[in-house]
């Protein structure tokens, strides 16, 4: 199943991802909060493990590479410079208590989704936001 997905940031002008079309396990057209957070933490897990981990003597980009990266506002070579493979299980557990504490949103077009049994409607067209928030520092009197 094709996912459009955003990642962003308060307090940044632009979007860490862009609409990025991303590949996730079939999870139907109805599934719900919880099922779209393991899929989609499950395809990001796996494809940072299946980044390289070789280092090049004289690692280079194209011109087309850099343009493509510049982007979404990171260019690098690719190459996962810890050897250490996360896993899956684990992400997905910090993922939803993650979710659990605040520490992000999630949208789906327009409308946030506030409980992890959350039936959504994924069609073709849907965008998935997620935006990371940030606390203020300070202490409470």
């Amino acid at each position: 199943m094709n996912l459009l997905v955003n990642v962003k940031q308060l307090g940044r002008k632009h979007a860490l991802i862009a609409k990025q079309k991303i590949e996730i396990d079939d999870i139907g057209v109805n599934p719900t909060l919880h099922d779209l957070l393991l899929a989609v933490v499950k395809q990001q897990v796996l494809a940072y493990n299946s980044r390289p981990t070789d280092k090049h003597i004289l690692p280079f980009l194209s011109s087309d590479e850099i343009a493509t990266q510049a982007l979404s506002g990171k260019v690098s070579f690719g190459v996962n410079y810890n050897e250490q493979k996360a896993d899956v299980t684990q992400a997905q557990e910090t993922a939803l208590l993650a979710f659990k504490d605040g520490m992000f949103a999630v949208f789906a077009d327009e409308q946030e989704l506030q409980d992890l049994d959350q039936i959504i409607s994924l069609e073709t067209a849907t965008v998935v936001t997620f935006i990371r928030l940030t606390f203020l520092a300070g202490s409470y009197w």
